[in-house]
């Protein structure tokens, strides 16, 4: 490979995250040759100043570091063997979504074709990067990161983790495993407001005050489930009943209350584990497979 002068990278894969990565580089100065499987979703990248790289291989002689953002790990194998023979010498850093093992096992397939390897977990408002709360978790040979990192460092603030090449994407998942009924909540909430007749608007102050005090519950339910899920036997009645009002509080105007008996289901198992055993059962064990 050729003796680089500039600071280059190559981004494969320009869905929203993808664009929005080239986008970022080429804004702190980085020449950017750019690949996608749909050649149109390039042209905005392109007139913005990136290079257009027509296959795989091309996109792969051009640079050193390759970042991928695809849907997922199997992606990534359909379009690295396109330009296989060009992976060695590459660093390639992924930071598509998929599960730990899958992570780990797509690092030894890259590294036993030559290239080295950084898993990546990309933690974003949407496909803003730039926002303040937006950061990317990072995993894989330490070595590799330090080398790289003021290259990667315009895609969002950098968080090194560990050599577990599957480590960012522990994070990455947990962080979504909170996100995603959160949404569904947020849906919920937001329905039976409307539902009710009132506006949707009026309410978000509220809910946004309210998320305040989430740190303080996290750093209580951390502490608590580090010990082994220590909680009281009345707390689990208290939040057993809560979650029957939010039902009848969604049926009430005909919103579709699942997640609240989701909830609720958890509460009633942690109660009867706990009358079975004698001693307050928390739902943190049930969720381990104890209890």
């Amino acid at each position: 490979m050729s003796e680089q002068t500039t600071r280059s990278v190559s981004v494969l894969g320009l869905g929203p995250m993808g664009q929005a990565m080239a986008r970022a580089f080429l804004a702190a100065g980085t020449e950017v040759t750019v690949w996608n499987r749909t050649p149109a979703k390039a042209q905005a990248l392109v007139e913005a100043g990136a290079l257009r790289a027509e296959t795989v291989t091309e996109a792969l002689a051009a640079n050193d570091v390759i970042v991928l953002s695809l849907t997922h790990y199997a992606a990534m194998y359909e379009v690295l063997e396109q330009g296989v023979d060009r992976l060695p010498g590459t660093i390639v850093v992924n930071l598509s979504s998929d599960s730990p093992d899958k992570t780990r096992a797509g690092a030894a397939w890259v590294r036993a074709r030559g290239a080295e390897f950084l898993s990546g977990g990309v933690m974003s408002a949407g496909d803003d990067i730039a926002h303040p709360a937006s950061y990317i978790l990072y995993s894989g040979p330490r070595e590799v990161f330090d080398a790289h990192a003021d290259l990667l460092r315009p895609l969002s603030p950098a968080e090194y983790l560990g050599a577990d090449d599957g480590l960012a994407q522990i994070y990455y998942q947990a962080m979504l495993t909170i996100f995603h009924p959160w949404l569904l909540a947020f849906d919920q909430a937001t329905a039976v407001i409307e539902r009710s007749g009132h506006d949707i608007a009026g309410f978000v102050p509220f809910a946004v005050r309210a998320s305040a005090a989430f740190p303080y519950f996290m750093k209580l339910s951390a502490a608590a489930n580090a010990a082994g899920g220590q909680v009281d036997s009345a707390m689990l009645r208290m939040m057993e009943a809560g979650a029957q009002h939010v039902i009848d509080a969604s049926s009430e105007v005909g919103v579709d209350a699942t997640l609240s008996h989701a909830a609720q289901g958890f509460w009633r198992r942690a109660i009867v584990a706990s009358e079975q055993q004698g001693r307050a059962v928390s739902t943190y064990e049930l969720i381990r497979g104890e209890g």
